[in-house]
């Protein structure tokens, strides 16, 4: 897809050249490959747990928290207080994460990849500051980072103009991105293997009795588990909790156990923190929807319509569609509900 057909096809929007973006994506103007193993795979085994026995199991899970805690892969503490502070920056990055996981989802990318954008999204927005007024850094960020996890996690990545669907406000040009990805693993100081949840959905679901004694029921949890695990990235007050937290607090959800009952418990997991990230979970991604529950994903995900306009995110929401007349509505009644929330009740940054 040429340059010029995205821009007759889309008159509202706004080529951006090279020039243009030049402020946001400042660096070199060569791509950069780097090797790195897998983070996880969804339908095999996870490489990091093809271990013989429960020990070195636990080993792992004990070096993958230690990861957590390296001062490379944790958002700067004042990245949370512009959400307590701004809810026009809720709004911004809720976009922002719509759009990403609605490209995610329209190209049947792994869910690992989502997460992974989203990571490199909000680390290089906690160091790193981007104008919010005109609205075309923060998707050329957008673009940029699901690029990069893209090309981390999968093995057919479409071009960068091809990448950029739903009717863009701005299409960039390749070399402009590339610029972005750059300037991107520069901040990030080259650090893409991030932790996520999904590194630990094989060892903690495998701690539930239910999943060996039941036929197929391993499957159920890992596909409702990383359901619940996509719709966070849309939740600001996660932003909080340490990826074993998210992942634990995730099958806790998905084999409807409480903390206190549940064989999942692991010593360097804080169990107040997944408690908490529980409680949130019940709030946010399945009481809000009184029809929705943590669905059975084993069929193929709905491909996202070609036009954000009346879409309904379901990453977002599995059945309730909130959404009012007014397209913009929905976001703004989101940001608020998430800004009253921060106030109120939500966790500090977890600490290792």
């Amino acid at each position: 897809m040429s340059a010029e057909s995205l821009d007759n096809s889309h008159s509202s929007s706004l080529y951006c050249g090279e020039e243009d973006a030049a402020a946001a994506a400042d660096g070199g103007s060569d791509m950069v490959s780097c090797d790195t193993t897998d983070t996880w795979i969804f339908h095999n085994q996870s490489p990091a747990f093809d271990v013989v026995d429960d020990a070195d199991a636990d080993d792992v899970v004990s070096r993958l928290i230690d990861r957590e805690s390296e001062i490379h892969h944790m958002l700067h503490p004042d990245y949370l207080h512009r959400f307590r502070d701004c809810s026009v920056f809720v709004t911004a990055r809720q976009d922002s994460i719509n759009w990403i996981l609605n490209v995610h989802a329209n190209y049947k990318f792994r869910p690992v990849t989502a997460l992974l954008s989203v990571n490199y999204f909000d680390r290089f927005l906690s160091s790193h500051f981007l104008p919010l007024a005109n609205g075309w850094p923060l998707q050329l960020l957008s673009v940029a980072c699901l690029s990069l996890a893209a090309k981390m996690e999968e093995t057919q990545v479409p071009l960068l103009l091809d990448l950029q669907i739903f009717d863009p406000r701005f299409v960039f040009e390749p070399k402009t991105v590339q610029r972005m990805e750059l300037r991107v693993m520069s901040v990030l100081n080259w650090r893409l293997n991030s932790i996520t949840p999904f590194d630990y959905l094989h060892y903690f679901i495998s701690k539930l009795p239910a999943s060996s004694s039941e036929p197929g029921s391993f499957t159920r949890f890992l596909w409702s588990s990383s359901d619940l695990i996509i719709r966070t990235t849309r939740v600001v007050n996660f932003l909080g909790f340490a990826p074993s937290t998210i992942a634990a607090a995730a099958v806790l959800c998905a084999a409807g156990e409480s903390l206190d009952s549940s064989a999942i418990c692991y010593q360097r997991l804080n169990e107040e923190m997944v408690r908490s990230c529980h409680q949130l979970m019940e709030e946010y991604l399945i009481d809000t929807c009184p029809s929705a529950q943590v669905k059975d994903q084993s069929v193929e995900p709905q491909v996202a319509p070609p036009s954000p306009v009346g879409v309904l995110d379901a990453a977002a929401c599995g059945s309730c569609d909130t959404r009012s007349d007014n397209p913009g509505s929905s976001n703004q009644v989101e940001a608020e509900l998430c800004a009253k929330r921060l106030r109120s009740s939500a966790p500090d940054v977890q600490q290792p």
